[in-house]
């Protein structure tokens, strides 16, 4: 395992008595480095939606239990957030709960001479997304070739 997802795995642990006492949802932890630095992000949700007061408790509580068990080597930066409404959708339980949403999918390598593709979720495997293009088309898109899953907000 990657020292990258060893991080994740043990921050997720962590997490998981903070998120449960508060009635709260972990939605996706992330270790990555920008530039010079590295964050270590935890992306919280809960009904009705998260504030900042809850990420600024689940952040003292996790930042008290990180310090306490010390296994991140590298200097990093703890940011506690909501996903946001156009969040990425990269997990299976993330598919699951969009199906029947519209989506707006990036791909690594062209399909129809397009990289961009926008439609309603309407199933998922390990291998593929399909999303309904309107009209009663659907198109399959191979997970292997998909660079980025949103959910769509239109402004």
């Amino acid at each position: 395992m990657a020292k990258r997802e060893d991080y994740e795995k043990k921050t997720e642990k962590l997490l998981e008595p903070i998120l449960t006492a508060n009635h709260f949802e972990l939605y996706d932890v992330e270790y990555v480095k920008e530039g010079s630095n590295w964050y270590l992000r935890a992306y919280i949700d809960k009904e009705g939606g998260i504030t900042i007061d809850d990420c600024e408790l689940v952040s003292r509580a996790l930042s008290d239990l990180l310090d306490k068990e010390d296994f991140i080597a590298d200097p990093y930066i703890l940011e506690v957030s909501s996903p946001g409404l156009g969040r990425q959708l990269k997990k299976d339980k993330h598919f699951e709960k969009s199906i029947g949403e519209e989506v707006e999918i990036k791909l690594y390598k062209a399909i129809d001479k397009r990289k961009e593709w926008l439609g309603v979720l309407v199933g998922f495997d390990q291998e593929k997304l399909t999303i309904d293009l309107g009209d009663g088309e659907t198109m399959d898109i191979p997970r292997k070739n998909i660079a980025n899953v949103r959910l769509y907000l239109e402004f």
